[in-house]
């Protein structure tokens, strides 16, 4: 009778437990869907050399109902990234386009066809500390600014970033050159059919009217109340502008405004005042900035690319005069002096657009701040290859050095990975307007 008892038991015991855990199961299947449902995680993009080199900045706690899940989410991503702090990581993926692949690579840039013999300067990444930077997509730049003519506007730096985004663009749509002009092509318009797509490069070194120093005339002259002609004649075509502007101000220059001058900045010889460079360059970009609203009343998108350090070690022709090559870690080195003064006018004078702006019409204007992510890069310049194979026959002691441009490919590269983010976040913004 033991036995028999014992035996029911157990089998109860059985019976209830598998009945208890069926139902636990059954339980906890639409609870799982649930959560899945409204409480994912988000899969992060990474970067091939290491999956852990990347956080995104869309990551966040699931809150205690959906409702302010979501709302949180949505707030995250309207939050602009602060794309200017980070550091530079190694990756192992290659450019999207080399020196055979672009034709559009000015040759005193083309590190790699003058025999630049090391190529890590090639593999490294920007990685924002507050997000996850993506690679460039050609074809979502091309879509999202199809119908529209871009206009880069500047000094060489301009040009330089104008020049790696074409080469970006025609890894999938190759633009047709359509107009040039100018010593050594200085304006020039290329055109992208598929998109109805216009590019256009304007030099102006300093943005407002100037007469450029010559083998006579060892001073540049600006005129610091009138936007520059040259390419403000156009500025009706345009949809967006970037602008590019410092290296040039670094210059002897005699300032004027109106029939007066104001002074200058080292000018020997000369009886006027020495006022140093940093108002006059605040100068010139607060007339371009006033003169594109006052003109462009129907509104228009504009960016200012701030300076960008040179990174010369000693003389300009001396063999080693940027020999580094890798970056610089963060914090290893300080936006500061002038560099950090020259940066600072810029984003003033933008912050101060934007209120004027906002006030009179549809602008938009942003900083596309990149000094400090430039300052780290001492590896990106062509240095003595922006000549082809300066040591082919043999060491020298003397040799051109070009440590301001970057080469292409390059750290440059990264100044419209971020522009394009930005681009991409203006374009959310138009969509939720409308």
């Amino acid at each position: 009778m033991k036995t028999v008892t014992s035996s029911f038991f157990n089998d109860q015991t059985v019976f209830l437990t598998t009945k208890l855990l069926r139902w636990t199961i059954c339980s906890l299947v639409p609870i799982a869907l649930f959560l899945i449902y409204f409480y994912h995680i988000p899969i992060l993009p990474f970067s091939p050399s290491s999956q852990s080199d990347f956080t995104h900045s869309n990551i966040i706690s699931p809150s205690s109902s959906p409702s302010s899940y979501f709302a949180e989410k949505k707030k995250t991503y309207q939050n602009q990234c602060d794309y200017s702090k980070g550091d530079w990581i190694k990756d192992t993926s290659s450019p999207l386009y080399n020196d055979t692949t672009c034709g559009m690579i000015k040759e005193g840039r083309n590190c790699i066809k003058h025999g630049r013999p090391d190529s890590d300067y090639l593999y490294w990444r920007w990685k924002p500390t507050e997000c996850y930077l993506p690679r460039f997509e050609p074809h979502t730049f091309l879509k999202l600014i199809s119908n529209k003519h871009i206009a880069f506007v500047g000094d060489s730096m301009a040009r330089n970033q104008l020049e790696s985004l074409l080469c970006m663009l025609a890894t999938v749509s190759v633009p047709n050159l359509v107009y040039q002009n100018g010593d050594d092509n200085q304006f020039s318009k290329w055109y992208f059919s598929s998109y109805n797509v216009s590019v256009s490069l304007y030099w102006s070194p300093f943005l407002v009217q100037g007469i450029e120093k010559s083998s006579t005339r060892p001073n540049n002259e600006l005129y610091l109340d009138h936007v520059d002609e040259k390419w403000a004649k156009d500025m009706n075509q345009m949809d967006m502008i970037v602008l590019s502007v410092g290296h040039w101000f670094l210059l002897p220059a005699v300032y004027r405004e109106g029939d007066s001058v104001l002074g200058c900045h080292y000018c020997p010889g000369l009886n006027y005042t020495d006022i140093g460079f940093y108002d006059a360059l605040r100068k010139s970009i607060r007339t371009t900035l006033n003169s594109i609203i006052d003109r462009r009343g129907k509104g228009i998108d504009v960016f200012v690319t701030t300076f960008t350090p040179h990174h010369f070690e000693g003389d300009w022709d001396k063999a080693g005069a940027c020999p580094k090559t890798k970056p610089y870690r963060n914090r290893e080195k300080e936006v500061e002096g002038m560099n950090g003064e020259m940066r600072k006018v810029e984003v003033e004078e933008v912050v101060a657009a934007k209120v004027k702006g906002n006030r009179v019409g549809r602008f938009r204007f942003e900083v596309l701040d990149v000094t400090g992510l430039a300052l780290l890069r001492p590896d990106g310049h062509p240095g003595p290859y922006m000549n082809p194979f300066p040591f082919f026959d043999g060491a020298k002691e003397r040799v051109q050095n070009d440590c301001v441009h970057w080469c292409l490919p390059g750290p440059i590269d990264t100044w419209n990975e971020i522009f394009l983010e930005m681009v991409k976040k203006w374009g959310e913004e138009t969509r939720s307007e409308d």
